[in-house]
């Protein structure tokens, strides 16, 4: 979907924002939005314009105003990984076994922070799991990028090369929407709970009543549904039994969410799905099909159902597992942000990740909304590789400096079981978090 204006009077978040409101069918943003100020995200792309269109997003789909936006405020909870203190001391959100490498020819990137992709990277390179960080690296070195991708690929581990953009494919995928939203005509159970007309400002709670069931891991999908529960809705995210999250990573995006464990090829995950007015799914689209939660299956099972869909690198790759990280580094992004032109960089935050999380979220806002005068299912899917390849088509400058500001008003404090949790707070202003519960620690019922 192409913009609908050239105006160079108008900010690329703003062209953005306008964009996304047409394709979800949202009301005209009140104010001024090309008039806002920059969230300080500074890079050579336009990161922060992408991150404030995304979290306007979600405040348009919610029916407040993106006029209300604080961009320090989105900026701080962009980079809530560095924000994040457990009992005063912030955790390591990297593992030795991610990052960047370089190799014989080129240069590649590794994202090991799960304990099995650090134990196939070793197995790969022929090392033992305790393997450290300067191991690591004298086993790549010698090895071409090509190789030690397939080697680690091979084995199950995560890695890419680090290569440059290429603008044709990012035109062809810049061609498609941003978000992938249809329409699955048919009849809505009497028994779903109906959504209420779009909200107005005086509604805080646009979502109460609503069930929605959280299938995603790490980033991206955490953020959707965080700030579904941020609107009211009732979320219960599921994880696998044997495959625990690292406790930083659920406690910077659980937030006001229950947390069970759950084989999803049980019953009782589809006595689940039967009750909820929304499902969110994070995992790859071939295991999706292993486990019997295709996205078609599952509205033709459950009429009504909203299905929002989350993958890396696209529906087209099914069997492609992948991170904000590795989309960077595989789309030019990371050779964009070189602080040396020799060196890959990264972005200013996990800009991907989070932007995805928010827009996904809109979508998911507006159809619960919409179901109280449309019957059918509704389906949206977003991809990160699609947003990198928006991201490389707005205008780019130099990064400049990192704007120093007091984080201390953007940042929310609970106990967790006794503990003391800093994350940060709300990018949409306006709401407050709930505490997020102990991965795991909830029943899987509603």
């Amino acid at each position: 979907m192409r913009p609908p204006t050239d105006d160079p009077a108008i900010s690329p978040g703003a062209a953005l924002l306008d964009r996304v409101r047409l394709l979800l069918d949202l009301p005209p943003a009140e104010g001024a939005p090309d008039a806002h100020a920059a969230v300080p995200l500074p890079s050579r792309l336009a990161t922060g314009e992408l991150a404030w269109a995304s979290v306007a997003s979600a405040m348009l789909s919610a029916g407040r105003s993106p006029a209300a936006i604080d961009p320090h405020r989105v900026a701080t909870a962009y980079r809530s990984d560095r924000m994040l203190a457990i009992d005063g001391v912030a955790p390591p959100v990297w593992s030795p076994y991610s990052g960047f490498w370089r190799t014989a020819d080129g240069w590649i990137r590794t994202h090991g922070n799960y304990p099995h992709h650090a134990t196939a990277l070793c197995a790969a390179l022929g090392m033992q799991d305790d393997a450290d960080a300067d191991a690591v690296r004298a086993a790549l070195g010698e090895r071409a990028t090509a190789e030690a991708v397939a080697a680690i690929t091979r084995a199950g581990g995560l890695a890419v090369a680090v290569t440059a953009e290429d603008p044709t494919t990012d035109r062809a995928l810049r061609d498609a929407p941003l978000l992938d939203v249809r329409h699955i005509t048919g009849p809505t159970p009497r028994y779903r709970r109906p959504a209420r007309a779009m909200p107005t400002h005086d509604d805080r709670l646009p979502l109460a009543g609503m069930r929605v069931l959280d299938l995603t891991r790490v980033i991206a999908g955490p953020v959707c549904t965080r700030t579904l529960a941020l609107l009211g809705a009732d979320v219960l995210r599921i994880d696998p039994p044997n495959l625990p999250e690292p406790e930083w990573q659920h406690l910077d995006t659980g937030h006001g969410k229950r947390s069970a464990r759950l084989d999803a090829r049980t019953p009782q995950m589809h006595e689940l799905l039967a009750a909820a007015d929304a499902v969110v799914l994070g995992y790859r689209p071939a295991a999706l099909d292993r486990l019997g939660l295709d996205p078609s299956a599952l509205a033709e099972r459950y009429p009504g159902l909203v299905i929002a869909q989350l993958s890396a690198w696209g529906t087209e790759h099914p069997d492609r597992a992948g991170f904000d990280s590795l989309v960077q580094a595989a789309s030019g992004i990371a050779l964009i942000e070189s602080p040396d032109g020799d060196r890959p960089g990264t972005l200013p935050a996990q800009a991907l990740d989070h932007s995805a999380g928010y827009l996904l979220a809109a979508a998911v806002t507006t159809q619960l909304l919409r179901r109280a005068r449309e019957d059918g299912s509704w389906y949206t899917a977003i991809s990160l590789r699609r947003i990198a390849a928006e991201l490389l088509g707005m205008p780019r400058g130099e990064p400049g400096d990192d704007v120093e500001f007091d984080v201390g008003p953007h940042l929310a404090r609970f106990e967790v079981e006794g503990r003391s949790l800093v994350t940060s707070r709300p990018a949409m202003t306006g709401l407050e978090f709930d505490a997020p519960h102990p991965w795991g620690s909830d029943q899987p019922i509603w």
